[in-house]
């Protein structure tokens, strides 16, 4: 919810925080398969790991924060130059396309190198920081890739001028837009 009104201030759009929100249980909930279907399941012992059988149970809560957080961050930073754009030319499918382009470098970057510390905790040998690696390393690398550079640019542009619906009401209720 805090999340909702944070970017509802800042984007000045009642559904592109609602989508963010959603995306980012998405990276969430395809992290937590994996958790399953590795440590619960047993999925990877035929590679010679044994799966305890089941997820230590600190390791979900952890890894919605985490996720949640960084995934926030990438999102702020790609809705952000999105509406640079769009407040610059006011085309939605232009503004989507040009915000893509100057954020898609630097969310990949930043990921890589999360991802890479995240799969190192893979190789400790508590099962709990393999469990917590894993799941971090799956939920940032699914995020900044599938979920923020493909699915959230593709929406945008199929929601096109609805990506900015802002009831005047609330509008006037809020702090006056920078440009």
């Amino acid at each position: 919810a805090a999340c909702y009104v944070v970017l509802f201030v800042l984007l000045r759009s009642v559904l592109l925080p609602l989508k963010a929100v959603v995306m980012n249980l998405l990276s969430v909930g395809a992290a937590y398969g994996v958790l399953v279907a590795v440590f619960q399941w047993g999925w990877l012992d035929w590679t010679g790991y044994t799966s305890p059988g089941y997820v230590e149970t600190i390791v979900p809560a952890l890894v919605l924060a985490v996720t949640f957080g960084l995934s926030m961050d990438y999102e702020v930073f790609l809705l952000t130059r999105i509406r640079e754009r769009w407040l610059e030319h006011g085309d939605n499918e232009r503004a989507v396309a040009e915000g893509l382009t100057l954020s898609a470098r630097i969310i990949t970057s930043a990921a890589l190198v999360m991802v890479a510390v995240f799969f190192a905790f893979v190789v400790a040998g508590a099962p709990s920081l393999k469990e917590l690696g894993t799941g971090l390393g799956v939920a940032i690398l699914l995020d900044a890739t599938i979920v923020r550079l493909l699915i959230v640019p593709a929406a945008m542009r199929l929601l096109g001028q609805w990506n900015w619906w802002m009831p005047s009401r609330l509008a006037r209720l809020l702090p006056a837009p920078s440009h």
